[in-house]
């Protein structure tokens, strides 16, 4: 009878062990766990699922805000706004036309795009360690001290 040693590993993960930022986003743009790529990201359309129904992930620490919708809307503006240059200096159609065309792709293309631009957002921001993402809370920083006021400018002698 023979024996095969497979190698195990007892070793614990080093929680500060640096992430692939572009392996993240990528995930994340495909809608999964930034982490393990298994799992889904999102529940609902854009809903972030509190964690990875894969690898247990927590994902609720995301912070994307109004970024995807802001960074979806540059990329839009600029594939919409282009095309209707080159249909105009091309064809010059009627402006029917261009409503046609170019009001139904901008919203197509919105929608599509946003649950990807912010599944890259949250890819980031899982890869760098940003809002808890590292496992420490983030921690408010002091209040600037204003120049000429001392640190005891309650106490007037």
């Amino acid at each position: 009878m023979t024996q095969t040693h497979l190698p195990t590993s007892n070793a614990a993960v080093d929680p500060l062990a640096p992430r692939d930022t572009w392996q993240a986003m990528g995930r994340g743009l495909i809608g999964k766990c930034p982490a393990c790529g298994e799992g889904h990201m999102f529940k609902a359309y854009l809903k972030v699922a509190d964690t990875c129904d894969h690898c247990g992930e927590e994902l609720h620490h995301q912070r994307a805000d109004d970024a995807p919708a802001y960074f979806t809307i540059s990329i839009v503006g600029h594939i919409v706004v282009a095309g209707a240059l080159i249909l105009e200096r091309w064809l010059a159609p009627e402006t029917w036309v261009h409503m046609a065309i170019w009001l139904p792709l901008t919203l197509f293309l919105c929608l599509t795009m946003l649950p990807a631009v912010k599944g890259s957002l949250i890819g980031l921001q899982w890869s760098k360690r940003m809002h808890g993402f590292g496992g420490v809370a983030d921690t408010p920083e002091p209040a600037p001290v204003a120049a000429g006021e001392s640190a005891n400018a309650g106490g007037r002698r």
